[in-house]
């Protein structure tokens, strides 16, 4: 449904189904987990169904249709949608969401910087809970697995490659490892000495380059004698998203906001050596935004479709550039990097014919 400029998703389904749905819906939206958002709930006069409102979730794609528009050269980013499920799940339990129907179909996914996003589409099974315990986290990581591989088993199928099919389930197994494997990072209690300031912030550092900014950190006896135990409390995946924001007012979603920080630092190091004097970072974020990136968003926006998302298009510039910079063998410059990917045309998968 379009309203002005806003687009809506309508899903009818019975009233207590659908008044738990949009329930848990705004739950996840005030806990900031990736889901769609909702509107509003439009009931029956008898009583009997109910109309579910959402928000479209702009330059999102159903697993099929990104796939698809990939063809033969769709390894790189078949693995980021992977990530991006083990994420999602990961995302949710954390919060203590119960999903109860994962899988490809009930996701949206988005580009996001060099990696996808998925996001949450139907709710009808989940619960929310203040945790969930190993069981329930077993359990829907194990529907996940299932759902994965008949998803993808399935468009094989679809598209007559039949010979990927066993390649489907191995690929839905690693989920499972991809899951695991995030989860026990995120949980993880390091012993180290008890003068090591150095692996304190090498932890936090790499929880923020996976996105997640500490809350809390606490130190206690360790197993053995002159060592502490570091466990840190991590909050949802905004962490570059609240930094960029703060800094230059741009909003992004994680992958993307990661990627932008890097290159407005790298920007304001060289004006440093250029300039032969320091820069704060609120400074060196103005010049970055009025140098570099409104300028590029700029030539973008007139030569790509309206529906593109221009902070992802700026992103593609960047991987164009450094692609570009490694054939070379040398930095070419953002100015040769922008003329060369509009001349092929801006490619991006979203913006591909199915």
């Amino acid at each position: 449904m379009l309203d002005g400029d806003r687009l809506y998703a309508l899903k009818e389904e019975p009233l207590e189904i659908a008044r738990h749905e949009y329930e848990v819906l705004r739950r996840l939206e005030a806990d900031e987990l990736p889901a769609v958002a909702p509107v509003g709930l439009a009931e029956a006069p008898d009583g009997s169904e109910a109309i579910l409102v959402t928000s479209y979730l702009a330059h999102s794609l159903q697993y099929r249709r990104l796939l698809m528009r990939l063809g033969s050269g769709s390894e790189p980013y078949r693995d980021r949608l992977l990530d991006a499920m083990a994420s999602l799940l990961v995302d949710l339990h954390r919060g203590g969401v119960y999903w109860g129907d994962c899988s490809l179909a009930n996701t949206l996914f988005r580009r996001d910087g060099d990696r996808i996003q998925a996001f949450l589409v139907d709710a009808e099974t989940s619960e929310v809970h203040p945790s969930l315990s190993e069981g329930q986290r077993a359990y829907d990581l194990e529907v996940l697995v299932e759902n994965v591989a008949y998803g993808l088993a399935d468009l094989a199928a679809y598209q007559g490659r039949a010979e990927e099919l066993d390649t489907a389930i191995a690929e839905a197994e690693s989920v499972r490892t991809r899951y695991r494997a995030l989860w026990d990072e995120l949980h993880a209690e390091v012993q180290l000495g008890a003068d090591d300031r150095f692996a304190v912030g090498a932890r936090v550092r790499r929880l923020n380059d996976l996105g997640f900014s500490v809350d809390e950190i606490e130190l206690e006896p360790g197993d053995r004698a002159g060592k502490l135990r570091l466990r840190v409390a991590v909050t949802t995946r905004r962490f570059h998203i609240r930094e960029l924001e703060r800094l230059t007012g741009i909003r992004a979603l994680e992958g993307q906001a990661r990627i932008l920080m890097n290159d407005l630092r790298q920007y304001r190091a060289w004006l440093e050596w250029f300039e032969k004097r320091t820069m704060d970072r609120a400074a060196g974020a103005a010049r970055w935004l009025h140098d570099v990136y409104e300028p590029t968003l700029a030539r973008l926006r007139s030569a790509i479709h309206a529906d593109r998302d221009l902070v992802q298009a700026y992103c593609d510039v960047l991987e164009h550039k450094w692609l570009l910079s490694e054939k070379a063998g040398r930095d070419v410059g953002l100015e040769k990097a922008i003329a060369s990917y509009l001349a092929i045309g801006a490619p991006a998968p979203e913006a591909e014919p199915v």
